[in-house]
This record gives structure tokens, C-alpha cells and sequence, in this order.
């Protein structure tokens, strides 16, 4: 399971929306080899004055929270973020200076999904790649 949150001001939300979702989720697939049905994502534009960053980062800076379950190797991850920097930029044009990516591992029991504990639930893709 991957649910995606992505912050950034809401005119970069706006602009990019949808190239945003589809390079994320064709991150998610090629690296993590998911599903391509199983796309969550969460877009929170945030108005100027509520989103503070060093200038450096440029108006287009992008967060990326990835919550996950645990299991996958550190190639995995590291393949995940390669791929999430590349689709982005490739997609959008924000460079990878302008973006930040954090993954969040937590046990499948932690997980309620579709009124089934996280542990108990069947996938039809595979968590330990």
C-alpha cells in the first residue's frame, strides 16, 4: 500500500496537478512494481504565506510524502526516489533542487483498509521487492 501526499503552493498544484499524479504513480510502479490501479493521491495547495521554504528551492518547491508499508529493500526506495526526481522533472519541469521526497515505512498491522486490518489484507502485488 502507497498513499501519496503532495504539497506545494496551490498554483503549482493547480498548473501541474495531474503530470504530478501521473509521474508519481509511474514512480511508484516502475520501482516499487505496483499495481496500475492502485493510485492514492493527495494534492494540499498552500497559499504563499503558508508555505515557507528558503528562496532557493524556487516557486515550484514540492513536497512528497510517501506512506508505505514496511518490507521493501533500501534498493527499492532508493530506485523509488531516483524514479520520483526523474518522472518529475521529465513531466513537469521542476527540477529535482525543487523537490523533497519522504517515505514513510509502517507495519502492515498499523494499516485499517476497506474494514480489514492491514495484516489481514490480500494484495494482488507483492510488499518485499
Amino acid at each position: 500500500m502507497a498513499q501519496v501526499t503532495v504539497f506545494a503552493r496551490r498554483a503549482t498544484i493547480d498548473r501541474h496537478r495531474q503530470a504530478l499524479s501521473d509521474a508519481i504513480h509511474g514512480a511508484v510502479m516502475a520501482a516499487l512494481a505496483y499495481p496500475p490501479e492502485k493510485r492514492f493521491h493527495r494534492f494540499v495547495g498552500m497559499d504563499p504565506a503558508d508555505f515557507i521554504y528558503p528562496p532557493d528551492r524556487g516557486d515550484d518547491y514540492t513536497i512528497i510524502e510517501v506512506s508505505l508499508f514496511e518490507g521493501r529493500t533500501v534498493e527499492a526506495k532508493r530506485a523509488l526516489i531516483a524514479e520520483l526526481f526523474a518522472l518529475i522533472e521529465a513531466a513537469t519541469g521542476i527540477p529535482p533542487h525543487s523537490v523533497e521526497i519522504t517515505l514513510f515505512e509502517t507495519p502492515r498491522v498499523n494499516w485499517g483498509i476497506r474494514g480489514v486490518n492491514g495484516a489481514d489484507l490480500a494484495l494482488g502485488y507483492t510488499v518485499e521487492i
